[in-house]
């Protein structure tokens, strides 16, 4: 009896502490609309129709996803490097995003806000101080006040998303919640997946949409699936109307018949996952570099002949422009887990 008196004066607080833990954490949910209007501007830049258009994607990894660095999603341990090793990967992140100065479009997803993972430096802030000359809009797909895992090291307070640069002020800029979640209580800690939409007037009174999308990882396949018939018809929706749409990000899926040209053995074949054919319609291009993996699996550092790396970074792009150029930038995953893809289009 004495006993378990002991195990109920231990266990029940410990219960009473759990329940109040997740009280305070649905109470903090974060839940945002599913169309949010981030930003207007009544005198938004024109896209001319004969100019060249120049676009880069790229997961920085909040500065924390290293060649150095394992990541307990991957099944390592870590969730972030000592301070002194993000600071020297956003001034490198920084210097490579220097290469696109004269760009017209910048896409970048896992850019933190004060988070605890990334030192709570304000990445956002960081990365629009640098293009003082751009329009920087951000929308957020990641606000949990504190995340428990992993136990021995929480990540904690988490504050991120998606950031786009552009060298033209946009019309409007509006965030579009992807469907779907996990199951509570585990959704209270994971991302609420978006899309973030850059609307810019062409000169013939058409729209051309930038759009930066991070779809969902470590799910089993089905709020993929949801997410990417959500933006299917938004998609046709929109290029229905006579619109330019260009969709680039961190697809977390691989382009249909992708056959990479880096070592084949490396190709992570793990949770494999390829866009169906034909996505969202026929005539639509999939705009990506078979010759460079844009991203390795982050289960231990980084070895150039063995990790295993693969291509879900990539472009979409509408019938009615034309690809000029893709390539990837390989940068040997030095500043992040996923590596850097460039674009040149014109619009038809």
């Amino acid at each position: 009896m004495k006993f378990i008196k002991i195990l109920l004066a231990i266990f029940v607080p410990l219960i009473a502490l759990f329940g109040l833990f997740l009280l305070f954490s649905t109470m903090n949910d974060y839940r945002p609309e599913p169309v949010e209007t981030v930003f207007t501007s009544v005198s938004p830049g024109t896209v001319a129709l004969d100019s060249e258009l120049s676009l880069v994607i790229w997961n920085i990894g909040y500065g924390g996803l290293d060649s150095s660095m394992d990541f307990f999603y991957d099944g390592g341990k870590n969730v972030r490097p000592v301070k002194a090793a993000v600071i020297e990967n956003l001034n490198g992140i920084l210097e490579t995003l220097g290469q696109f100065g004269d760009f017209d479009y910048i896409l970048l997803q896992e850019v933190d806000q004060r988070s605890k993972r990334s030192y709570r430096i304000n990445e956002y802030d960081l990365i629009a101080g640098a293009f003082q000359k751009y329009h920087s809009s951000f929308g957020m797909n990641y606000n949990v006040w504190f995340v428990p895992v992993p136990l021995k090291s929480p990540m904690g307070k988490v504050k991120s998303g998606l950031q786009t640069l552009s060298s033209q002020t946009p019309k409007k800029v509006t965030r579009y919640s992807f469907p779907g979640n996990y199951a509570w209580p585990v959704s209270l800690y994971m991302l609420d997946r978006c899309f973030l939409v850059n609307y810019f007037p062409v000169e013939n009174g058409k729209e051309l949409l930038v759009i930066n999308t991070h779809n969902s990882a470590y799910d089993d396949g089905s709020l993929r699936l949801g997410q990417m018939e959500y933006l299917r018809q938004f998609l046709l929706d929109e290029y229905s109307r006579g619109n330019y749409v260009v969709v680039g990000g961190d697809w977390n899926q691989s382009p249909s018949g992708l056959e990479p040209l880096f070592n084949p053995e490396r190709f992570d074949q793990e949770n494999l996952t390829y866009i169906e054919p034909s996505y969202p319609a026929a005539s639509w291009t999939w705009a990506y570099d078979s010759s460079v993996p844009t991203n390795r699996r982050v289960k231990e550092p980084y070895a150039p002949e063995a990790s295993p790396v693969t291509v879900i970074d990539q472009f979409l792009i509408s019938p009615n422009i034309k690809m000029m150029e893709v390539k990837g930038l390989a940068l040997g995953f030095q500043y992040s887990d996923h590596q850097p893809v460039t674009l040149k289009i014109t619009l038809n």
